[in-house]
């Protein structure tokens, strides 16, 4: 395939990496500051930016017909938008907030988890995640997407950042130099604790599922995720 990636920091380049290994070229390679460019050249493209340039790149590769994976997190204000113009332009379309196979499987652990403890008195939940310093968003969106699959199957309403009641999950982000990505489920009561946790080593199990989400994506049309993608 020909690929586009819409982003070229250190995930653009390890995600460029991956892709050449398993046959793939990169027509067009979009950095931060680049406004005018044809995603047209592409078969499909890869949008690991920044939150301010997210919603212009996935429109763009909309409007050139172009299906498009997007990892970058931060912008999700504007994702019911995005999911009406990608039906209008009758589009292909990914978003995941982590592309990890390892994490879309804690995913679907974590909410397994909550709905079990549902049934039980007495624990407490809160969230951890920790990243690199370069991260842009807090919390993450991975968190975040664990936080929902936790409300999905429990009474917990909503999530906050540092805090939380009742109805409230607190999720406390952390930014610690070189550090790709943990996260933390973890349940507390009187008598124990009940501790879920992922923990990325490096940015390979992103890149490659991000790639592998595009070769997925390329020849279809619709509005899918990574359990799509994997089968989940």
């Amino acid at each position: 395939m020909k690929i586009a990636l819409l982003g070229y920091g250190k995930m653009g380049k390890t995600i460029e990496k991956i892709a050449i290994e398993r046959g793939h070229t990169i027509v067009l390679k979009v950095d931060k500051d680049d406004k005018d460019y044809n995603v047209s050249v592409a078969d499909v493209a890869i949008d690991f930016s920044i939150p301010s340039a997210a919603v212009s790149n996935i429109t763009n590769c909309f409007n050139a017909n172009v299906p498009i994976v997007s990892g970058t997190t931060g912008w999700l204000e504007h994702y019911e938008q995005i999911l009406e113009l990608c039906k209008e332009k009758k589009g292909a379309f990914i978003y995941a907030s982590n592309y990890s196979l390892g994490v879309n499987l804690f995913f679907e652990l974590n909410k397994k988890l909550a709905s079990m403890m549902n049934n039980v008195e007495g624990y407490d939940i809160a969230m951890e995640e920790i990243h690199h310093t370069e991260k842009l968003d807090a919390p993450s969106g991975t968190a975040i997407t664990l936080a929902e699959g936790v409300i999905e199957n429990s009474s917990k309403k909503d999530w906050k950042l540092d805090q939380g009641d009742d109805n409230t999950i607190p999720i406390v982000a952390k930014r610690i130099d070189k550090v790709p990505g943990t996260h933390t489920v973890a349940y507390t009561s009187a008598v124990d604790d009940i501790e879920i946790k992922h923990t990325a080593h490096n940015r390979n199990g992103f890149a490659l599922g991000a790639v592998v989400a595009a070769e997925w994506l390329h020849d279809k049309t619709g509005i899918f995720t990574m359990k799509d993608v994997l089968g989940l």
